[in-house]
């Protein structure tokens, strides 16, 4: 009898049932999470899947089963500082997607990273030159493909040893958007990089974000998340030598019709490495809207393997709901596969505005939708504080007051 197997039981090289007679690039990484460039060596995604079961499926605009992954419009990339001119010690690169470096920081983890992979010939390399200090933040700037069209996108950001570097994924437009992005920190190399999704409401944005950190390097990583009617990115973090460490921060304010999503995982699987993570949101509706509530999910993932001694992990997730009718699920998941750690630890909770926050500033003569305010801004202001880049900070706090202003909070 003829067996299909699922994407978990694959093995690398040719497979039987469903996709029998294929061969594929197909691996099962390190904690048995399978990866594959070949789409069709996952299953269609379905409520039953734990991995989409949050995600409104019918909004994926069918590029999860196949039906909408027709490339009918292309995305606008541009490097460079504020004004758009190159960066000293910065390289840019359109190479194929067979080159070998490509796929260096991850493979796709799930189909429609799979399909963003196979479904554009050239991705984008940005290189920071080793031992190269920047004094300007390097922009990436992704314009969508426009209103109704789709298009897909592969983009590495690298920075070569001992170098140093703020880069800011600025992604803004409209469209149907499938994207892979890669961030590779070579030994001693820093990389701060905030990624903003600012997209028009109609966009749809899925992506696969891969970190890898070398010896003694460090990432910290801020995903920003505002625009946009459904935004999913997973990212996942690995280390390749003792000493890495990765910081993960994120913010995110869903409104009527808006689904964001992040999924992390932080593999630990090397000794004396460090992670820390922390991600805000906050939520709220219209009554009066006719839209879907708003929702955002956060799931966060971080596996301690039995080789990696010494580590020092903790993750967090806030939610704020803001008025009625909006949802937040939050799921920190924790596995230590030995107990030689520095320590670890995780925490979640969704809940409405602090009453006794709300009393102190009321005790002190500040009306009720003043206090209100304040208490969104410190929420968010705590990992708005993180991004050395004063440009972003001030337009992200705008952001905030822009969503605050729509209900009158």
């Amino acid at each position: 009898m003829a067996t299909t197997e699922k994407a978990t039981d694959l093995v690398p090289g040719k497979v039987t049932g469903a996709t029998a007679g294929k061969e594929f690039d197909a691996s099962l990484t390190k904690g048995d999470v399978f990866t594959s460039r070949d789409v069709e060596a996952f299953e269609v995604p379905t409520f039953k899947d734990e991995v989409w079961r949050f995600t409104p499926l019918k909004r994926l605009r069918g590029l999860h089963d196949g039906k909408g992954v027709e490339v009918t419009g292309s995305i606008e990339l541009t490097v460079g500082d504020n004004d758009g001119n190159p960066v000293d010690g910065v390289s840019v690169e359109n190479v194929a997607t067979d080159d070998p470096r490509i796929g260096e920081a991850g493979e796709p983890r799930d189909r429609v990273q799979a399909q963003a992979f196979t479904s554009t010939d050239t991705a984008t390399i940005v290189t920071v030159a080793k031992e190269r200090e920047l004094e300007t933040p390097v922009v990436v700037k992704m314009t969508g493909p426009g209103e109704g069209k789709v298009a897909f996108a592969h983009t590495q950001i690298r920075v070569e040893r001992f170098a140093r570097a703020i880069v800011v994924l600025d992604q803004v437009g409209s469209g149907t958007i499938g994207e892979n992005v890669e961030f590779i920190v070579d030994d001693g190399g820093y990389l701060e990089v905030i990624t903003v999704q600012d997209w028009e409401d109609d966009a749809a944005h899925l992506a696969g974000h891969h970190l890898k950190v070398g010896r003694d390097a460090r990432v910290r990583y801020t995903a920003a998340s505002f625009g946009g009617e459904l935004i999913r990115v997973s990212s996942d973090g690995h280390f390749t030598a003792p000493g890495g460490e990765i910081e993960m921060f994120g913010l995110y304010f869903a409104d009527d019709g808006q689904h964001i999503e992040h999924r992390l995982l932080v593999d630990h699987d090397t000794p004396n490495c460090r992670s820390n993570i922390m991600y805000k949101g906050a939520l709220q509706a219209d009554k009066t809207s006719k839209l879907p509530d708003a929702h955002a999910v956060w799931v966060g993932d971080v596996l301690i393997r039995a080789a990696a001694t010494g580590t020092d992990t903790y993750e967090l997730n806030r939610n704020l709901i803001l008025t009625d009718g909006a949802r937040a699920d939050s799921i920190p998941n924790l596995e230590i596969e030995t107990g030689e750690i520095e320590g670890a630890g995780h925490a979640s909770a969704t809940g409405r505005f602090d009453d006794d926050q709300l009393f102190y500033f009321q005790a002190r003569g500040i009306p009720e939708e003043v206090a209100r305010r304040l208490v969104v801004r410190g929420f968010f202001g705590e990992v708005i504080a993180k991004i050395s880049v004063k440009d972003v900070r001030e337009r992200l706090a705008e952001y905030v007051e822009d969503e605050l202003a729509l209900v009158g909070v």
